[in-house]
C-alpha cells in the first residue's frame, strides 16, 4: 500500500476514534453493564494510541523510510481490527442482547498483533542501527 493510502487509512481511523468515543460517552452511558462499556472504551483507547503512533511513523517514514515501519503499520492495523473491533462487536452485541462469546478469543490475538508491531519496529530499528 503506498504511503498515501496509509495516511488516508489512519485519518479515517482517527475520525472513527472520535465517533466511537462520543458514542461510548453518550450512547452507551447506562445502557450496558459496566464491563462492556469499559471493554468498548478500551477498544477506543487502543485504536487511538495506535492511530497516533501510525501517523508519527508515517511522518518519520517521509524522512527516513525503513521496512520495519511498514511491518509495524501492517501489524498495528490488523491488531486494531481484531482487538478493538472484537471489543466493539461484543459491546454492541450486549446492547442488543446478542451473545458473541466465541468472538472473545479474537481479542487476545489482536493484542498480540499490536505487540508484535512494536517488537517488529524495535527489531527493525536495531538492525538498521537507527
Amino acid at each position: 500500500m503506498p504511503d498515501r493510502h496509509w495516511w488516508i487509512t489512519l485519518a479515517l481511523s482517527g475520525a472513527l476514534v472520535v465517533a466511537l468515543g462520543a458514542f461510548a460517552a453518550h450512547g452507551l452511558d447506562g445502557r450496558l453493564p459496566e464491563r462492556l462499556t469499559a471493554a468498548f472504551t478500551t477498544g477506543v483507547r487502543y485504536q487511538a494510541w495506535h492511530t497516533l503512533a501510525g501517523l508519527a511513523l508515517l511522518a518519520w517514514r517521509a524522512q527516513q523510510p525503513l521496512a520495519a515501519q511498514l511491518t509495524a503499520l501492517r501489524l498495528w492495523s490488523a491488531g486494531i481490527l481484531l482487538f478493538s473491533g472484537s471489543l466493539y462487536a461484543m459491546a454492541l452485541a450486549g446492547l442488543y442482547g446478542v451473545g458473541l462469546g466465541p468472538l472473545g478469543v479474537i481479542t487476545p490475538l489482536g493484542g498480540v498483533l499490536l505487540l508484535l508491531g512494536w517488537l517488529a519496529l524495535a527489531w527493525g530499528l536495531w538492525r538498521a542501527r537507527v
